[in-house]
């Protein structure tokens, strides 16, 4: 059953919805992962993606904030949540595909302005988020997984525009690439985007404060694909849909894509 599933933080999925609805038009993959639905469930958009052949949902949401959906064209069953942290937010949600492959979508917290848990409160709360993330996969030995969504840290020094100036920034700390290697390592996952392209700069966010994102390419890449060992050798064809950051009132996110050829 092969499938093309795709990434995106939506940034509210109603007031985007044409967005989605151009993406799933125009692309076409089997599955799409939203976050930042901004959304309580009942009250996010379905029919034009069911339409679209979507008729396929999972979703954990909240008024206003947080919330991820997972929608597909291929049959899908609910997996599970967590409120890692014990936040109170729609930050996860899980899928099962008919072959058992099971679709992890989160939405990491971003942690705030200041790097510092002692005076921001947000930066504690991603780092205890990210340690929860650890321990859970320590527990459960993830196997036929696949993880994605807006984790919010860029690790490698050539996922964000300048290593050394972002270094005391939030999202590409040294102490936020550590915890997400940790959650890396303890579900053993495969970066399935940087297993398909290793080497050179790779952006998936572009802040809305520059007035020319694309000609001034200050990006960082947030959002991230993985996989586990067991499926990571069928995935291939990553890409970053750059030229969606460039659509009518878009997101700051550009999604993520990824393939999988499996039985």
């Amino acid at each position: 059953m092969p499938f093309t599933i795709a990434t995106w933080n939506i940034n509210s999925v109603r007031l985007r919805e044409p967005l989605v609805l151009k993406l799933l038009a125009e692309e076409g993959p089997d599955i799409l992962c939203l976050q930042e639905c901004k959304s309580p469930v009942e009250k996010m958009p379905t029919e034009g993606f069911a339409a679209l052949g979507y008729r396929h949902m999972v979703a954990n949401g909240q008024k206003g904030y947080n919330g991820v959906m997972i929608l597909s064209k291929l049959p899908i069953t609910e997996a599970g949540r967590k409120d890692f942290a014990g936040l109170g937010h729609a930050r996860h949600i899980a899928a099962r595909l008919e072959n058992g492959v099971v679709i992890h979508n989160f939405y990491v917290p971003a942690g705030g302005d200041k790097p510092d848990r002692e005076v921001n409160e947000k930066f504690g709360q991603k780092l205890d988020y990210l340690t929860e993330m650890r321990d859970w996969l320590h527990d459960e030995a993830p196997a036929k997984s696949i993880l994605v969504g807006d984790l919010n840290i860029a690790p490698r020094e050539d996922d964000v525009w300048n290593h050394k100036q972002l270094l005391k920034i939030v999202s590409h700390t040294p102490i936020e690439v550590d915890h997400l290697g940790a959650v890396q390592d303890a579900g053993n996952f495969v970066d399935v985007t940087r297993a398909d392209i290793p080497d050179g700069p790779l952006y998936s966010w572009w802040s809305y404060r520059a007035r020319d994102w694309d000609g001034a390419d200050k990006g960082r890449r947030l959002d991230h694909v993985w996989a586990t060992p067991d499926i990571a050798g069928a995935a291939h064809g990553s890409r970053i849909l750059r030229q969606a950051r460039g659509w009518e009132k878009p997101s700051d996110h550009a999604p993520v894509f990824a393939s999988f050829d499996l039985p």
